[in-house]
């Protein structure tokens, strides 16, 4: 157990310029998701993380990777995203129940992405975001990310949480061939930084982005493309 100081809880549940949680959007997010808000931590964390998983539709094209882009209350609006949007959402969410929260980053394999987004993303080894949370005195990790729809296309199980364990990455597929490894964990963050997102995607990824470089190509469909 790591207990948080006084400092800690304020710190980091606070709404911040990424995690803006104060937004309608956002709150009108919540709403949604959670029956009661002075319900248990770990309930509300499990109510929020189902929520973001399949409620906001993943999907890694045409993605905006701008300031806004990537703040929660513009996830919350639009409800579509992938991982880098999902995880700020989750995060901010998490903060507006009295969660600490904070974003985190890792580079996984993934076995299971379609030709096409293996072109743009130059292999299958991805700059990918999710979340910590603490909960009963303890940091628990958190990846809600991937929707049951996309899962089922693709032969994974969702991935599941319970607020007590880790919930990393999909090991196996249904047919139990490796599907995700995780390979560097990067860590974790009070907030968004924009900055060390923007240049591993830029030096990962280049193939990634749009001619801006402020968003994702445009012109494909991660669910479209598992049946290709």
């Amino acid at each position: 157990m790591t207990a948080l100081t006084a400092d800690d809880l304020r710190r980091l549940t606070a709404p911040t310029d990424f995690l803006d949680y104060e937004s309608d959007p956002v709150q009108s997010f919540v709403d949604e998701a959670v029956g009661d808000r002075g319900a248990d931590k770990r309930r509300l964390a499990v109510e929020l993380y189902y929520a973001v998983r399949d409620e906001v539709f993943y999907e890694v094209y045409g993605a905006d990777l701008s300031e806004r882009g990537l703040r929660a209350s513009h996830t919350a609006a639009t409800r579509k995203g992938f991982c880098l949007h999902k995880s700020a959402l989750y995060a901010a969410a998490c903060r507006a129940v009295g969660i600490p929260a904070r974003v985190h980053y890792g580079d996984v394999r993934n076995h299971l992405a379609s030709d096409r987004l293996r072109a743009h993303i130059g292999g299958d080894v991805f700059f990918h975001g999710l979340n910590s949370v603490y909960l009963d005195g303890k940091w628990v990790k958190a990846t809600p990310v991937f929707n049951k729809l996309l899962c089922r296309l693709y032969g994974m199980k969702p991935l599941e949480f319970d607020g007590v364990t880790d919930s990393l990455h999909h090991p196996f597929d249904d047919q139990g061939r490796q599907s995700m490894e995780f390979l560097t964990d990067h860590g974790g963050f009070d907030d968004v930084p924009y900055e060390f997102v923007m240049a591993n995607m830029r030096r990962k990824h280049p193939g990634f982005l749009d001619a801006a470089g402020t968003g994702t190509v445009r012109g494909g469909s991660l669910a479209a493309e598992a049946s290709a």
